[in-house]
């Protein structure tokens, strides 16, 4: 009949949940199982070693092997490598996801690509490159040793290891998320009248808050547990430039192997803090 409006097609009916896949349910516990066996063989079956061992001798053992003095001098010099890497890493990274996403410049391909070089490189190479560059024989060699300054084989070779080993992980947490977020916000608050550190407080903080969250937990991580580019620069001086794990490393040679497994069950004890500390995060942000 003219002048009839035509009834829209019907859409199909949806459920309230409809099942991501097709496949039976027998596959489904098969994948769940053997995800579950995997991770147990490579996860928890070691982390259950290293306590077991931890305790084999007894309390007592591992409570000595805890308080002995080059313990607690790897321990506090594990935690201020931490505390000074951090904030840097988290800095860098801050001012360089938004380079990279709030600006055009030439260049930037380079920049990210430089940022990703840790996660192409060995650790023991990032080492060995402070080597060349501060050791004795190196390039600055001669000048730091006239002027009395020690950076190989002292902390700040520790500190600048760790750093290149890090400072990716802040960055690169916030690079694809500060892309998705686009410009359109601070944009508006330029119209507004807003200035840089304005906008950066007000705006972009508060939206990029959880992603910088998880980058530092990773970075304060991968701090704590750095074992190749610091073995190279700090010349295993028990009680001086020895980290925790180098100590673990050392106890093991030396075939102290309760005190050993005692040393690294405070390791994992620091990990499992930290992913206690990203799943409640992650909770909360999903709330």
């Amino acid at each position: 009949m003219a002048g009839t409006v035509p009834m829209a097609a019907p859409r199909p009916h949806r459920t309230a949940a409809s099942p991501a896949t097709t496949e039976s349910s027998t596959v489904k516990w098969v994948l769940v199982a053997a995800a579950g066996l995997v991770l147990f063989w490579l996860i928890a079956l070691p982390l259950i070693v290293v306590l077991t061992e931890a305790l084999k001798r007894g309390w007592d053992v591992f409570l000595a092997a805890l308080t002995d003095p080059d313990a607690a001098s790897a321990l506090r010099l594990t935690l201020l490598v931490a505390v000074i890497t951090v904030p840097l890493n988290t800095l860098f990274g801050v001012m360089a996801a938004w380079a990279v996403t709030k600006f055009c410049f030439r260049g930037k391909g380079f920049l990210i690509t430089l940022i990703d070089l840790p996660f192409a490189v060995s650790p023991v190479i990032g080492g060995l490159i402070f080597v060349l560059v501060f050791g004795s024989n190196g390039w600055f060699g001669s000048w730091l040793s006239a002027h009395d300054i020690k950076i190989v084989f002292a902390l700040p070779g520790i500190v600048l290891a760790t750093l290149f080993v890090t400072f990716p992980f802040v960055a690169r947490e916030l690079i694809p998320l500060m892309e998705d977020q686009g410009t359109q916000e601070e944009e508006a608050a330029i119209t507004l009248g807003a200035h840089g550190w304005q906008i950066f407080w007000r705006v972009t903080l508060p939206n990029i808050k959880w992603g910088l969250l998880y980058g530092i937990i990773l970075c304060n991580a991968r701090a704590m547990g750095e074992f190749g580019a610091v073995s190279v620069v700090s010349g295993h001086i028990r009680g001086e430039t020895n980290t925790l794990p180098l100590h673990v490393e050392i106890l093991y040679n030396e075939y102290q192997f309760s005190a050993s497994f005692a040393v690294a069950s405070l390791l994992l004890l620091l990990a499992l803090v930290t992913m206690i500390v990203k799943s409640w995060l992650t909770r909360k942000n999903a709330h």
